[in-house]
């Protein structure tokens, strides 16, 4: 998720169209998403069409989107996340195909609908599951509540999606058999040069102007994501130490950049590249006081995190816009006599962001696109009409472009995401095209439409509040780490669990605050404070990397505070 670079105390009164669609680099791993998609899906997508049931393909598919998922984590962590993905898809279309047995009622389905939705948004931020979210459940979820369906055939099209779904599960695991360390690997290299660029920049431009503050923000909050990457590894993990020895570096660099680190960094992070394993010799050698960084990685373990009701707190407004948003937008759409509310529900649902702000953006974006993906529609559909195998070929292919061009934008990713989930519903049987185009079109704008209403009615009261408490808290683990700086040595990795901390805390601070700073109705943000406690515990961070290390003593955790939550959440 994208920020405002600045730390504001509200919301600056201009809604942006022009910028909201420019294009941006494509993510770095953007391939993997797309090949892991259609690896997922061809297989039993094209099985069911030698069988002459392509109808069926519906609910396999659903499964088989779950490979979009959890590629940034490393494979223990990937393995957790992936089922609990799945598990989530599975439980939401049973609900959703047991509704639609039980009743025709448009509006009733609608609001099914819309509590999975809230749901879906709810814990999928609380988890972090990052992209694509909740709207791939939620587009699943919808769509199979107007699926005609009896009580009967509910188990077996369950059972094809759990299948599909253990498929993709298979898939997103493969690639640790030929780069295992691969995604904590890339997270340090990332890291690496986001330091590395900071470095550069630290003697050319001002120390406390509002760029080299964002570029600090971004290199510690990049090694922050690193070493939370380190931490989800396994504990007989082979990188994680020599992984762990270039942070250590990289955070000396952050807190006293001289020159030649930045061309240190680099060279580090070039040497990650590839399929071999990570040398134990990798990164710089440590001395005694490095090792008490590792130490205080371990021990960071310990510390239990933050439970899921402790995450679900912040997430309040948005889970409420969710519900109100997709419930009128389904309902407006069945006023209109459209035949597929869902697609007026999921474009709702799709736009909701951590503010009102991003959602704005997110509308823009969703509106250019869905627009231009139903043009593109009403071009493909005579090629993919051809047969069943040009179909599926089509939607494959859609498939991999959308991955290959939403990193860039989002509403460049809808020119395929929109024809692709058309063609899908075309699946049982195929429709007339003109009609599709015109109740598509219509229910992106009143789901578009009613969305952001919901976004400006839902008002966030308590971001402010938040925000204080954020503040409290990096307040209050800067003094903790002075104190330790300050007082008799408190035991090896003490003094750097107690940085690590505040380096958390800081950025949980950051992200808190620009998510609130997005909305619209919300008391002034104290920003004066928020840049003096991000300055002081910069400084803070400084004096641990230059603090010499004292004689053994015994050691003491320091107490934990999860920082990190609202960062995760709205990201």
């Amino acid at each position: 998720m994208k920020h405002p670079s600045a730390v504001r105390g509200g919301p600056s009164g201009r809604l942006p169209l022009i910028d909201v669609l420019r294009l941006g680099r494509p993510a770095e791993i953007w391939y993997k998403h797309a090949v892991s998609v259609v690896v997922a899906t061809a297989p039993p997508s094209l099985l069911l069409v030698a069988l002459g049931r392509l109808d069926l393909a519906v609910y396999t598919t659903a499964g088989s989107l779950c490979a979009l998922y959890a590629h940034n984590r490393p494979y223990s962590a990937r393995a957790r996340a992936l089922a609990g993905v799945i598990a989530g898809m599975v439980a939401g279309l049973a609900v959703a195909l047991t509704a639609a047995s039980l009743t025709s009622s448009g509006v009733a389905l609608v609001a099914v609908g819309a509590v999975l939705a809230a749901l879906h948004k709810a814990l999928c931020d609380a988890a972090g599951v990052g992209p694509p979210g909740s709207v791939i459940l939620t587009f699943v979820s919808s769509a199979a509540l107007f699926a005609p369906q009896t009580l009967g055939q509910v188990p077996g099209h369950v059972g094809l999606a759990l299948a599909a779904g253990g498929f993709s599960w298979l898939v997103g695991m493969a690639p640790g058999l030929l780069r295992p360390h691969g995604p904590e690997r890339r997270a340090v290299v990332q890291a690496l040069r986001r330091v590395a660029a900071h470095a550069e920049s630290a003697h050319r431009a001002e120390p406390d102007g509002e760029a080299a503050a964002q570029r600090r923000a971004d290199a510690a909050g990049a090694l922050h994501n690193a070493w939370q990457t380190l931490l989800t590894t396994g504990r007989r993990s082979s990188s994680r130490r020599p992984l762990g020895r270039a942070l250590v570096r990289a955070e000396a660099v952050l807190a006293a950049p001289a020159p030649g680190d930045a061309a240190e960094l680099r060279d580090l992070a070039d040497r990650l590249r590839g399929l071999a394993r990570v040398p134990d010799t990798f990164g710089p050698a440590l001395d005694g006081e490095d090792e008490d960084e590792l130490l205080g990685v371990e021990m960071e373990r310990a510390f239990r995190a933050p439970s899921l009701r402790h995450r679900l707190v912040p997430l309040r407004a948005v889970a409420l816009r969710t519900l109100l948003g997709c419930a009128l937008a389904g309902w407006a759409s069945l006023a209109l006599g459209i035949g597929r509310p869902y697609w007026a529900l999921v474009t709702a649902a799709s736009l909701f962001q951590a503010n009102l702000s991003l959602t704005w953006n997110r509308s823009v974006q969703r509106v250019v696109g869905n627009l231009a993906g139903v043009a593109v529609f009403a071009v493909l559909a005579p090629v993919a009409h051809l047969s069943p195998w040009t179909l599926v070929l089509t939607v494959l292919a859609l498939s991999f472009g959308a991955e290959a061009l939403i990193s860039r934008n989002y509403w460049l990713g809808s020119l395929c995401v929109t024809p692709m989930a058309l063609l899908v519903t075309e699946y049982a049987h195929l429709q007339d095209t003109p009609g599709l185009v015109v109740e598509r079109t219509v229910d992106t704008l009143v789901g578009a439409l009613v969305g952001l209403v919901a976004a400006v009615a839902v008002t966030d009261r308590r971001a402010a509040d938040r925000v204080a408490a954020a503040l409290g808290r990096a307040r209050a683990a800067r003094q903790r780490t002075e104190a330790l700086l300050s007082g008799p040595f408190a035991g090896p990795g003490a003094l750097a669990a107690a940085r690590r901390e505040l380096a958390a805390e800081l950025v949980g601070l950051r992200g808190t605050v620009q998510a609130a700073s997005g909305e619209w109705w919300l008391r002034a943000l104290p920003t004066e404070d928020v840049m003096r406690e991000e300055r002081a515990g910069h400084r803070t961070l400084a004096a641990t990397v230059r603090h010499p290390r004292p004689g053994p003593a015994a050691v003491t955790r320091p107490s934990h505070h999860p920082s990190a939550t609202t960062e995760d959440a709205t990201s």
